[in-house]
């Protein structure tokens, strides 16, 4: 067996199985209603305000796209992380958390003509001035529409990936004992 192959216990593979049944189904509220709310999006909130102070050392520009940036680099690390600790289930969650992400990025951005969106304090667009100094104000709707299906495509890549490592897992398991009886070959 591979050394990145981990075997659960029954609780844990359940426990896990029903993890990525959770994270499916609250995604796909999520996804029927991105511009609505969640307690999630106060964590990427923090993050996000968070980004704008780490990145001010390169400038305006990079400072306001600082907010997105640790936004979207914080679960890709942590996904990282997990997945160099070989809990590859695990990384599938920072993975599900990264989608969930780019939905509430896309929200924004699609606000940026508008900008009707309440922000910290008050203050400035992120997305309205960066778009506007690369001259693509006017595809707000695209850029963000395009950044929702990227948060699709990972959700899916997540919640598909997280079913799939556990019930494999169950499968390698499963059969491990009829190898040991035939002597490590299967007939």
């Amino acid at each position: 067996m591979s050394s990145s192959v981990r075997e659960y216990s029954p609780v844990e593979r359940r426990w896990r199985l029903g993890l990525t049944a959770v994270l499916a189904v609250y995604g796909w509220v999520l996804l029927r209603s991105p511009g609505s709310y969640s307690w999630l999006d106060s964590l990427d909130l923090a993050i996000h305000e968070t980004g704008h102070l780490v990145f001010a050392f390169g400038g305006e520009f990079l400072a306001l796209l600082g907010g997105t940036l640790l936004q979207l680099l914080v679960p890709i690390a942590f996904a990282f992380a997990l997945w160099r600790q070989g809990d590859r289930h695990g990384a599938t969650v920072p993975l599900w958390w990264l989608g969930q992400s780019c939905w509430n990025v896309s929200v924004y951005i699609k606000d940026a003509r508008a900008q009707e969106l309440p922000l910290v304090g008050g203050g400035e667009h992120d997305w309205a001035i960066l778009l506007g100094e690369l001259g693509q104000l006017p595809r707000d709707q695209a850029i963000g529409g395009a950044v929702f299906l990227l948060g699709v495509l990972i959700y899916g890549i997540a919640i598909v990936a997280g079913w799939k490592l556990v019930t494999s897992v169950a499968q390698v398991a499963a059969k491990r004992p009829i190898e040991r009886q035939t002597g490590g070959t299967r007939e």
